[in-house]
């Protein structure tokens, strides 16, 4: 048909879709001949969800594939510096590239791209003329340069995300309409693409200087009525940079094409074609399920992979979300019908919904259960018949739910029975809220911690951020259904209705995770890592935090007076040496104390014009004066106070008398654990006052607190790692590793050491293992920084084996994107080949990981194994931070806990890994933590 009114064409950006697909999935290549196809397999997978997609009154009359030709175009011509930031495309997706166009053929869909112009210009040009001939475009895609073309009939898609951009959504992002997107883009630049823009001016204050002046133009002639000084200079001095910033993110829209709308009419599929494409990429799942659907046979393909190694385990195979098909359970007998489909399946993702975040404190209000994709339910168990600013009544339970007791009493042999898996996102999460209805839940997998292990380093872990990904699906938000500010709820207040769409789409998302990453975990082989490092910590970090530890609150009420005091005298002395009263806690008024007053050198002014005073500008300040170092004293005991003293207070369980903090299992890419609500991985011990705070922590009665701590496991995993002899054979002889550094570097016998020397070999030592630079161990030692390089450079002629160690590890992560820890556990470093600052970092990052991340496996193995070492004993292990875990023990069991903890903690290693150097653990007690540490 010919183009024209009533028609509706569809634009899809090809690039996206490829580089979707790219990252979406694990890596895969085609068994026959190893040739890399992953990305294809995204990329047909995408397609295929496209055309079964399309259909109905709305559905395309005329459709194409958008792709770039090439890197160089016109812009190139105009800037020789455009897009020279963009990072070297992954040498496993080049391949794939022309395979994507030929699966796009494949499919029958115009496939369509030209030399020395963008796929952005060429969707401009056919947007233009479709909307021209009096036809509707819908673009797919989430680029933001095409934003500039909405309206009109032309909508955009983030098919990603399932939103359509109208015009209003592109207000929402640049803060102007569409026609005047590139006028805001012009000026704001795009260190992307490398377009210079206008320096110092962003997109907030782009578009508010082009809707104040109408347009670029008028903005540009009109620079000298600008108000502020740098913002009128920059526009008048970069005038010529901004112009051609412009040209470069205008979008062509009179591409010449050798087409016309009518050749991207929509076609149906050549079966012969297709199915032939499918085999030869040994796409098994995916020909079948469309040889279905067009009612031929399949090709047969000879020895396939196994799953999950194409298609197969692609979540696009699994039924559509649609909450209609989710059951609410309101009674007994339905519940035992869901409890017979869990015992028949022998697997079952459960979740749990709450009245807040605080498992030792807030109440179940319901579970949901799936058992197999699209198959799921929400049993509402405490939800409120009020709203939750209705004084009366609101406590009345809404109607149409299960008694709380009747539903556990049915869901416990289920939850406890060990031949039947349960699998969760967050795993220790739900296990601590069923712990407190009297149901130990058992076996467990974990999808968070699956993905850890498969991903760790590469993004977050998160149910959102998992479903979007692998599942290419956006979960129901929470914000919505909870409200924010005054009109803020809980969960128990949520209708049950929203309750079952949001809380069974949870157990559905969770098995649908479960199935995708269960077989990867081989594949990728790290099965182990799951299996010994992972999984196993859930139940020893859900008891560890359910018992918790006695906090005195007196003791910190005494500290928090006594912080309060001396803050005083400090502010009181630091007002003597600026010659006035100011607000200690005000970084402007400060800056201006240090540099305009007092004339201090260094002072630089951020983008709201205040000087800065971090950390940093004043430890380099307090080298020439007092009042930088009395405000740094200021701010320790400030943050202490407020962080510590005040803030632990507020954490005292009112039940148990104890704080419970919360560790994080899938928090640092390294494997270390993190402390939140509250933090006490970070309470300062360098200081005096921060040790002190440590003494709040106390036994209870006819207890004693045990401190075992690991003596420098990171510089004896550097000693293996890197093979350094010398500090092998002093660990070996039990030598004082810092002094016998310091003794090798510096040419000073071991009994003339200093302490200032041997300080500088700690520096040195630690610094080393976190890529220090010169100016960072200049900062740290305060001397001159070419002094600093030098003692760096001479340690690395010294002990030769790092620099080989480092070069050798960061060659591997720019091979293979990851490192390893010793066992095995894969820190993905995907910055690796960044440019500019981001490389520096990600490298030092993959140097440290190795070592930081072996550590962290080694106390995680330790922690694994330390329950069943002392279960009969009258002792609990409460924390664990950074190298030391405490634990409270009875009194006359003290010392059979500290030695079979020790006989864990220093053969934690073993058999996986034979370490050249012994691992050696401190113990230490008392009847407050400050004590025993």
């Amino acid at each position: 048909m010919a183009f024209g009114k009533g028609c509706h064409l569809h634009l899809i950006d090809g690039s996206a879709f490829i580089f979707r697909a790219y990252h979406a999935l694990p890596p895969l290549t085609r068994k026959s001949d190893g040739l890399p196809i992953g990305a294809v397999s995204g990329f047909c997978n995408m397609l295929h969800r496209y055309v079964e997609g399309n259909h109905g009154p709305d559905a395309p009359t005329h459709v194409a594939v958008i792709f770039d030709k090439g890197s160089h175009t016109f812009r190139n011509e105009m800037y020789d510096q455009y897009k020279a930031n963009r990072e070297a495309m992954p040498e496993e997706l080049r391949p794939q590239i022309p395979l994507t166009r030929e699966a796009t053929e494949a499919f029958n869909i115009a496939c369509k791209e030209k030399e020395g112009y963008e796929a952005d210009d060429i969707i401009a040009t056919l947007a233009v003329q479709a909307r021209d001939a009096g036809g509707r475009v819908t673009i797919i895609s989430s680029d933001k340069d095409l934003m500039q073309l909405v309206g009109d009939g032309v909508e955009m898609l983030d098919a990603m995300k399932n939103r359509r951009i109208d015009r209003e959504g592109v207000f929402e992002k640049f803060g102007v309409y569409p026609e005047r997107v590139v006028d805001v883009q012009a000026l704001a630049g795009d260190s992307v693409d490398n377009v210079p823009g206008a320096p110092g001016i962003g997109i907030k204050t782009a578009a508010l200087l082009i809707n104040e002046f109408g347009d670029l133009e008028s903005l540009l002639d009109r620079a000298e009525e600008i108000k502020q000084p740098k913002r009128r200079e920059t526009l008048i001095e970069k005038r010529a940079q901004i112009e051609l910033s412009k040209k470069l993110v205008q979008l062509d829209m009179d591409t010449p094409l050798d087409f016309t709308l009518d050749d991207l009419e929509v076609r149906d599929p050549d079966p012969d074609r297709l199915m032939s494409f499918l085999a030869e990429m040994e796409f098994r799942t995916l020909s079948k399920r469309i040889a279905e659907n067009l009612g031929v046979e399949a090709p047969v393909i000879p020895d396939a992979p196994a799953k999950p190694a194409d298609e197969e385990s692609d979540a696009p195979e699994a039924p559509s979300f649609d909450e209609a098909q989710y059951d609410c359970v309101r009674d007994a007998q339905a519940l035992e019908a869901w409890v017979a489909q869990i015992r028949k399946r022998g697997w079952v993702a459960v979740d749990t919904e709450t009245t807040g975040l605080n498992e030792m404190l807030c109440d179940l209000v319901g579970i949901s259960l799936c058992v197999e994709a699209g198959h799921a339910c929400y049993i509402p168990l405490t939800h409120k018949a009020g709203q939750s600013d209705d004084l009366f009544g609101s406590d009345a339970l809404a109607e149409g739910q299960m008694p709380l007791e009747d539903a556990l009493a049915a869901l416990k042999p289920v939850l406890e029975d060990p031949a039947i898996l349960k699998i969760g996102q967050n795993m220790k999460y739900d296990a601590k809220i069923f712990a407190r209805y009297g149901i130990d839940v058992a076996p467990i997998d974990d999808t968070m911690l699956m993905s850890y292990a498969l991903h760790g380093g590469e993004h977050g872990h998160g149910m959102d951020t998992l479903s979007e990904r692998y599942l290419n699906h956006t979960p129901i938000p929470i914000k919505p259904l909870l409200g924010t500010g005054k009109s803020a709820r809980t969960f128990d207040f949520v209708p049950i209705d929203e309750a079952v769409a949001y809380a069974a789409e949870d157990a559905d998302i969770t098995l649908r995770l479960w199935q995708m990453f269960k077989p990867q975990l081989h594949r990728v082989q790290v099965t182990t890592v799951y299996e010994t490092l992972e999984r196993p910590m859930v139940p020893v970090l859900a008891r560890m935090e359910m018992d918790g530890i006695k906090v005195d609150r007196d003791t910190l009420s005494r500290m928090s007076n006594a912080f309060a005091q001396k803050m005083a005298g400090l502010e009181a002395e630091i007002h003597e040496l600026a010659g006035e009263t100011f607000n200690v806690g005000s970084p402007k008024q400060l800056g201006e104390i240090l540099f305009d007053k007092m004339g201090l050198e260094g002072g630089k002014r951020g983008k709201t014009g205040a000087y800065a005073t971090g950390a940093d500008v004043l430890e380099d300040l307090a080298t020439e004066h007092e009042l930088p170092a009395r405000v740094l004293d200021w701010r320790q005991l400030s943050k202490l106070k407020s962080t510590y003293t005040d803030a632990l207070q507020d954490h005292i369980n009112p039940d148990t008398g104890r704080v419970h903090t919360s560790y994080s299992i899938a928090g640092a890419s390294t494997g270390r654990l993190a402390s939140t609500d509250p933090n006490l991985q970070n309470i300062p011990i360098r200081t005096e006052e921060g040790r002190r705070i440590r003494e709040a922590f106390v036994a209870e009665d006819g207890k004693v607190l045990l401190s075992l701590d690991y003596s420098q496991i990171e510089l004896r995993i550097l000693a293996h790692i890197a093979d350094i002899p010398q500090l092998k054979q002093a660990f070996a002889d039990g030598l004082d590793i810092h002094a016998m550094t310091a003794s090798e570097m510096f040419d000073v016998p071991l009994d003339e050491m200093t302490p200032e020397i041997r300080r500088r070999a700690k520096a040195i030592n630690f610094g080393v293992i976190y890529g220090i630079s010169g100016f960072g161990l200049a900062r740290n030692l305060r001397i001159p920084r070419g002094e600093a390089q030098g003692f760096i450079d001479r340690y690395f002629e010294r002990f030769p084996g790092i620099r080989t160690y480092m070069d050798d590890t960061k060659a591997f992560a720019k091979e293979h994107g990851f490192v390893q820890t010793l066992f095995g556990r894969k820190i993905h470093t995907p910055e690796i080949n960044a440019k500019g600052p981001r490389a520096g970092f990600a490298q030092r990052a993959a140097i440290n990981a190795p070592i930081q991340g072996t550590a962290a496996d080694v106390i995680r193995r330790a922690m694994v194994r330390m329950p069943k070492a002392i279960s009969d004993l009258p002792a609990k292990m409460l924390l664990q931070v950074h190298d030391e875990l405490l634990f409270e023990v009875d009194e006359d069991a003290v010392d059979t806990t500290i030695a079979r903890a020790k006989e864990v903690m220093e053969g934690a290693a073993d058999p996986a890994v034979k370490l050249d150097v012994q691992l050696i653990v401190d113990a230490g007690q008392g009847q407050n933590w400050a004590e025993a540490h």
